[in-house]
C-alpha cells in the first residue's frame, strides 16, 4: 500500500487535494481527519505540517508527498522530487533598506532574517558569502524595522509588503518554487501510478478537445494550425466533401486556434473540457 503525506493546511493544502480528488483518490471530508485510508486505490494518506512532510518522506517513514521545492531544499531531508505540479509558485529574493544594498556580496558578515534557513544558507554558501542567519517563522520584513536583521531573504509576490516595510529587492533570484511531489530514497512501486494520475491532471488542465467540421480538400492545411499530440482524429461525414476533426488544444490558445480555423473553413467548432487523460 502506497503511504502518501498531504498536506493539512496552508496555501498547498486545498489545491493538493482538489487534484488527488480529481487524479481519483479518496479526500478527507474534515479538516480534523489525519489519516485516510483509500482502499479501492491501494493508498493511505497521511495529512501533515508542510514544512515536515520532506523530513518524513526522506526518512523512509512514508512513501510519497508534495510539498514545496521550498520547503523541501529546506529540510535537508534525503527526499527526491520527482515531478513539479503546477501550483503555488514562488519567488525567494533578498531585500533590504532602500539605498543599502545593491549585490549579494553586500550580504558579508550582516544578519539576514529568513523563515528558510537551509535553503537560504546553501545559496550563500554556494556564493561564498558569510552572513549570520536569524530564523523566524513567519513575517519576516519586519526584521528590519525591529533592529534584529540587517536584510531578509523571504517570498516576494508583488513586493507590495517589503516596500511598506520600507525594504527594496536586490540581488539574485535564490530560487523560484512550486508544489512537487517527492518520494523517498527507495522508490516505492506504487509510484508510476500515481504519477500517472497527477501528470493526467495537469494535462486534462492544460488542454481542451476541440471538434470541428470541415472541407476534406482543406485539412491538411487545418493540421498546420492545431496538429495535435500525435495527429488529429478525422472522422467521415454523410457529405463525403466534408470531415469531423477532433484534436487537442492547449487551453490558452483555445480562441485563437478556433479564430484561425473558422477562417479557414471550418464550422460547427466546439470545445469541451477534458476532465481526465494519460498521454
Amino acid at each position: 500500500m502506497l503511504r502518501i503525506a498531504v498536506p493539512n493546511k496552508g496555501s498547498l493544502a486545498e489545491t493538493a487535494a482538489l487534484m488527488l480528488d480529481e487524479a481519483g483518490y479518496a479526500v478527507r471530508k474534515d479538516p480534523k481527519v489525519l489519516h485516510l485510508l483509500d482502499s479501492r486505490n491501494d493508498v493511505e494518506f497521511f495529512y501533515l505540517r508542510p514544512r515536515d512532510i520532506a523530513t518524513y518522506v526522506g526518512s523512509g517513514a512514508l512513501d510519497v508527498g508534495i510539498t514545496g521545492r521550498d520547503l523541501l531544499l529546506d529540510s535537508h531531508s534525503e527526499a527526491t522530487e520527482v515531478a513539479e505540479l503546477d501550483f503555488a509558485r514562488s519567488t525567494f529574493r533578498f531585500a533590504g533598506p532602500t539605498g543599502r544594498f545593491s549585490e549579494l556580496s553586500d550580504l558579508e558578515g550582516k544578519r539576514l532574517a529568513t523563515s528558510y534557513p537551509g535553503l537560504v544558507g546553501d545559496f550563500l554558501a554556494e556564493a561564498g558569502v558569510t552572513s549570520t542567519l536569524v530564523k523566524l517563522d513567519g513575517a519576516v520584513e519586519s526584521a528590519v524595522q525591529l533592529g534584529v536583521a540587517d536584510a531578509v531573504a523571504d517570498v516576494v509576490e508583488t513586493g507590495s509588503s517589503l516596500r511598506n516595510a520600507g525594504l527594496e529587492i536586490f540581488g539574485p533570484v535564490i530560487l523560484r518554487s512550486s508544489a512537487v511531489l517527492v518520494t523517498s530514497p527507495s522508490v516505492p512501486a506504487g509510484l508510476p501510478t500515481l504519477l500517472r494520475r497527477l501528470q493526467g491532471v495537469l494535462v486534462a488542465r492544460q488542454f481542451v478537445l476541440m471538434d470541428y467540421d470541415l472541407p476534406v480538400a482543406l485539412l491538411e492545411q487545418a493540421t498546420v494550425i492545431a496538429g495535435g499530440i500525435e495527429s488529429p482524429t478525422v472522422s467521415p461525414l454523410r457529405d463525403p466533401e466534408w470531415v469531423a476533426v477532433r484534436v487537442m488544444v492547449r487551453r490558452e490558445d483555445t480562441n485563437s486556434v478556433m479564430d484561425e480555423l473558422y477562417g479557414l473553413g471550418a464550422r460547427a467548432i466546439l470545445v469541451s473540457a477534458i476532465h481526465a487523460a494519460r498521454l
